[in-house]
């Protein structure tokens, strides 16, 4: 690359592999593929620092993209992070059937200057190490339910392996419990949003948790803004006078998951949503929506309540 444009602003779209990251610089066209390593990343930023970028956008790949992100936006280099779905239905939207990295990096970097994608917060070190934990966690749970039904259709003779193999994920999930309330303990901050989202009855360490993690807007936006976010504002289909069913859609998955299992004991030992819940069961609602509705109740409540810094008041609720 030279500094030839440094007039235009430069969206770069990276196609992320395990082994290599494809570059494509839009709008000239300019096309070059690095290691995926630290070292070829941190000269990778020294370079693009140099330039006038708009955006850098790369697809969530799992993992493969973290060095890159972390890297450009500890540089102050603006960097998104984008659901490669989004990123799939615009290369179908322009016509670009053909898949190759190259053609990848490039409709990315055109998908970065056309639809602008909206800036995240990138997570920290602290935030991503209680990512990767809240993650492992939820894989040995998944690992135990599966053992626990496996407990109920195989024969006896087997019950003892599955046995020793559900006290030892227990081992390990209060291991990793303990090790995120560790990583929260050493961020005052956190700790103190931590208390306050505990505060309300149902809402539990491991929803507290994910919303630090994966919330990271919680307690900066409006009600309107955190509902929509987390995926519980419903959105209408209409067309013509044709009125559809509102149905939720996007958002954060993680955290609409975990939100949703701290409903179901929230119904049970919060006087206010229990309240709600059956208020809305009551008017004929069924069951899932009437759930749905506390979540985006309580998700508003939080939010106000970090944003006020200020616990659970059952009365003000």
């Amino acid at each position: 690359m030279n500094n030839s444009e440094n007039q235009t602003l430069i969206n770069i779209g990276v196609d992320v592999g395990k082994a290599k990251l494809d570059i494509a610089l839009h709008p000239s066209g300019q096309f070059f593929t690095i290691p995926n390593s630290e070292a070829h990343i941190r000269e990778l930023v020294k370079i693009l620092k140099g330039f006038p970028i708009e955006r850098i956008v790369v697809e969530a790949t799992g993992r493969h993209e973290h060095a890159l992100v972390q890297a450009c936006s500890h540089a102050g280099l603006p960097i998104i992070v984008v659901n490669p779905i989004s990123v799939r239905r615009y290369a179908q939207a322009i016509g670009v059937l053909a898949k190759t990295d190259r053609i990848d990096a490039q409709v990315i970097a055109k998908y970065a200057a056309t639809l602008k994608p909206e800036f995240k917060p990138i997570p920290d070190k602290s935030s991503q190490k209680i990512k990767d934990l809240l993650a492992r966690r939820s894989q040995l749970m998944e690992m135990s339910t599966m053992e626990k039904n496996r407990l109920q259709i195989l024969p006896k003779s087997l019950h003892s392996s599955i046995k020793s193999l559900l006290k030892t994920l227990q081992t390990q999930i209060k291991s990793i419990t303990r090790q995120i309330e560790q990583e929260v303990a050493k961020v005052d901050h956190w700790q103190t949003k931590t208390d306050i989202l505990t505060s309300v009855p149902g809402v539990g360490k491991v929803l507290a948790f994910t919303l630090l993690s994966e919330l990271p807007e919680l307690g900066e936006l409006n009600r309107k803004e955190i509902a929509a976010l987390v995926g519980v504002a419903p959105m209408n289909r209409d067309s013509g006078k044709l009125t559809g069913k509102r149905r939720i859609r996007g958002g954060r998955h993680r955290v609409r998951t975990v939100m949703f299992m701290a409903m179901l004991s929230a119904i049970q030992c919060n006087p206010v949503f229990k309240h709600f819940y059956e208020r809305l069961k009551a008017q004929g609602k069924l069951p899932k929506v009437a759930l749905i509705a506390c979540m985006r109740k309580m998700i508003v409540m939080l939010n106000t309540m970090v944003k006020n810094q200020e616990p659970w008041r059952e009365k003000t609720a």
